[in-house]
């Protein structure tokens, strides 16, 4: 197909020179940086659904997640609102400060209201590059095994039903998925030994 000229004309992208995400997305302590991410899956009864997830960049926990049929701004801000509560021990002004999130530029994460909320909760909003997925690789790492391990292998009737599911895998991948990045311990393990067990709560 290329020798005879029979491939589909495909955008060049521009060299962007010096970048923010140059090195490496992953950080040295947990709650300096999460990712959160949107895929979507079929319910039989209800048809496609919304997943969000959120991923800390140093341990790999799934911070959040949710499923919704909707996919709006509101909706994308669950898995962090989860986050903010578990890990810095409520919702409110400035409680998160000094945490950045990673997002793409996908029209919710760019909204003004999940951005507004980023700033009330004292987060910093790290959007990606454009065409490359990689800088949100955090995230997009925890969907491909989201996938392969519930989305893709097991049927959903409801949302609810799908919610009670992904839930269940959070708690199943943060207490027994053993992480090869992380010398084969799992995430729950990570932060126990960074935080001496202690939450990052302010």
């Amino acid at each position: 197909m290329r020798e005879q000229g029979l491939q589909a004309p495909q955008r060049v992208g521009h060299p962007h020179g010096p970048k923010a995400h140059d090195g490496t997305i992953i950080t040295d302590r947990p709650d300096e940086l999460w990712g959160t991410d949107m895929t979507t899956t079929i319910t039989t009864e209800e048809g496609q659904v919304c997943v969000f997830v959120a991923v800390d960049h140093c341990t790999s926990e799934c911070i959040g997640i949710h499923a919704s049929k909707s996919g709006n701004r509101f909706e994308a801000l669950e898995p962090i609102r989860q986050g903010a509560r578990e890990y810095f021990g409520g919702f409110d002004r400035g409680i998160a400060d000094g945490l950045s999130i990673r997002h793409d530029h996908g029209s919710a994460y760019m909204s003004d209201d999940f951005q507004a909320e980023l700033a009330f909760l004292g987060m910093t909003s790290s959007p990606s590059f454009v065409r490359e997925p990689q800088g949100n690789g955090v995230a997009e790492r925890f969907v491909r095994t989201l996938k392969e391990n519930l989305l893709w292998i097991r049927p959903f009737a409801t949302v609810s039903e799908l919610v009670e599911a992904l839930r269940e895998f959070k708690r199943r991948y943060n207490e027994q998925w053993l992480i090869e990045r992380h010398g084969f311990r799992t995430p729950s393990q990570v932060r126990a030994e960074l935080t001496g067990g202690a939450r990052a709560v302010a």
